[in-house]
């Protein structure tokens, strides 16, 4: 929503201001130079990137346009998850907890928080450590250097598309540029032509340096930053089951281990201690 309205300030700020200067909007509707600028960029897109981040692109593309899912409630029902296998570990062994990490979505812990039960990718961070844990046969600073490996490789791989999006607004102006001297090119071959025409073609021309650079700035970089956020609000959620997952090893009891998770969380969504007491209490009277 915030991405539309966006757009919608940017639009009216540049064209709105451009006819209150008495300009003409008419005369900034030129498709063949969207075209060329548009044309080219999408095929520099295709060259630059191979199928994996196109396709990682074009599914982060939708995203953009909803607001973020990492909301305080959603940290509150991780923890909440958290604490509930903490504590069926500590009460019955870590045994008993095997046949939850293998088929999550049948489990009645994990069955309990379907908003965490829908990431698969924090749901298979989760279970794949509670799984070494219940081997065994690694110690706390084995798994904590093995989690940041993996939250290292998973950031690398979600930072594909804002890469990708913001080598594509940094080629905007360029393009732009060729459609500009384009327009000249043709300018320049129509020079008997009466000043009043040769005049509207040079108008064409420097139309297409204008959208270049409006697209860039205005619309396809800041599409990078927004996904750039969101990839450093999801590392949120790692961070928060990783922290939890290492207090429990070191020997702290379910309460204080998550109270751990509770504090690498950003301020802006982080639940007060007694939010969260309130929030676990809620869910063991279910």
């Amino acid at each position: 929503m915030l991405v539309i309205l966006g757009y919608v300030i940017v639009s009216l700020s540049v064209f709105g201001g451009f006819a209150m200067a008495g300009g003409h909007l008419a005369a900034l509707f030129q498709p063949v130079e969207l075209l060329m600028i548009g044309g080219a960029a999408a095929g520099a897109f295709l060259v630059g990137n191979n199928s994996k981040a196109i396709k990682a692109t074009l599914a982060a593309l939708p995203t953009l346009f909803k607001g973020s899912r990492h909301t305080k409630d959603l940290y509150m029902e991780m923890m909440s998850l958290l604490f509930d296998v903490l504590s069926k570990v500590r009460k019955e062994g870590l045994m008993s907890i095997e046949g939850d990490i293998d088929t999550p979505h049948e489990s009645a812990l994990f069955t309990k928080y379907p908003s965490v039960l829908e990431d698969h990718h924090i749901i298979e961070f989760m279970t794949d450590y509670l799984r070494l844990m219940v081997s065994g046969n690694m110690d706390a600073f084995q798994i904590e250097n093995l989690m940041d490996n993996e939250i290292e490789t998973h950031h690398h791989e979600a930072s594909v598309p804002v890469h990708a999006i913001a080598k594509l607004g940094d080629a905007m102006p360029a393009f732009g540029i060729v459609a500009a001297v384009m327009g000249v090119v043709h300018t320049m071959e129509s020079v008997g032509i009466p000043p009043a025409e040769l005049g509207i073609l040079i108008a064409h021309a420097l139309v297409g340096t204008f959208l270049g650079i409006l697209l860039a700035y205005g619309f396809v970089g800041p599409l990078a930053t927004l996904l750039e956020q969101k990839l450093e609000e999801s590392a949120k959620m790692f961070q928060c089951v990783k922290v939890t997952l290492l207090a429990s090893l070191n020997g702290y009891a379910p309460a204080l281990a998550i109270e751990f998770g509770r504090k690498v969380l950003y301020s802006t969504e982080r639940p007060s201690f007694a939010e969260l007491e309130d929030h676990i209490k809620k869910n063991k009277a279910k």
